[in-house]
């Protein structure tokens, strides 16, 4: 950050995209090489890359806001008791990672309780960073990134990371009920669906599973490009472990169809 006094912390906007592409240039420095993949207890994958690239994360903050609480994927949990909070997912998208795919990134939240103050994602393999915070607005590569104004389901892009439904199988007609309206329907998935969401060349990203270093981050994103951000049931939130974003003028249709227990009228 030039012309910034080291004893002067960033803003917190300034900091989540510069935590979030220094963790993303240490995890690129394993893309398209050979790393061993473990599987967790979850059964997700994890690299040295995840590893790697959360510690320096956490090195990072740690250095600059020594008071807050940290939460990574990959480590758990420190200073549980602290008033502001520092989500981290090093690596999301692993799956795609490993297999040399360029559509995962870093994702890096600040958030007091359930309150997310400023989200960045980087995404390395593409050259993209987005960065947002309520109020400030949603910043794509240093430009002001805003949602698409498609207002027809039959002219939409919708994208979801699985859709299997593995873990929620009612909603699975639900989400197949609106994808046979959408116009392309693509699994463009994990981090990278928001992205695309968010910079307005697609209009419904959809994840059924969500942890809370999954959805932190793209809450603000989603929201200050001017796009709605709710979990599953309509709720307003990134910790309701599910995510529906779109477009403002697809948010009602969208959320008539995806709602437990409600259809499009």
């Amino acid at each position: 950050m030039s012309g910034r006094s080291s004893e002067s912390p960033p803003t917190l906007l300034a900091a989540v995209a510069e935590v979030a592409e220094l963790a993303a240039r240490v995890a690129m420095g394993w893309y398209r090489g050979s790393v061993q993949v473990e599987i967790k207890g979850d059964g997700s994958p994890v690299t040295v890359a995840d590893r790697t690239a959360e510690l320096r994360a956490r090195e990072w903050i740690e250095s600059r806001f020594p008071e807050d609480g940290i939460e990574g994927e990959e480590f758990g949990v420190t200073r549980p008791e602290a008033r502001r909070r520092w989500i981290l997912d090093p690596i999301d998208g692993t799956k795609a990672f490993v297999r040399g795919v360029p559509l995962w990134g870093t994702l890096v939240a600040c958030c007091e309780g359930e309150e997310v103050l400023a989200g960045a994602a980087c995404y390395p393999a593409v050259n993209e960073t987005v960065a947002a915070a309520p109020g400030e607005g949603c910043w794509w590569n240093g430009a002001r990134a805003r949602v698409s104004s498609v207002s027809d389901l039959a002219a939409a892009t919708a994208l979801i990371t699985d859709d299997q439904f593995l873990g929620n199988p009612e909603r699975f007609a639900q989400w197949h009920a609106l994808a046979a309206r959408a116009g392309v329907v693509r699994t463009w998935g994990d981090c990278y669906g928001y992205l695309l969401v968010a910079t307005g060349r697609a209009e419904i990203m959809v994840d059924d599973v969500m942890n809370p270093w999954d959805a932190a981050a793209l809450q603000p994103i989603i929201t200050e490009a001017g796009g709605a951000f709710t979990a599953w049931n309509g709720v307003a939130t990134a910790f309701g472990g599910s995510v529906i974003a779109s477009n403002a003028v697809l948010a009602t249709t969208v959320r008539s169809f995806l709602h437990e227990g409600t259809r499009e009228p």
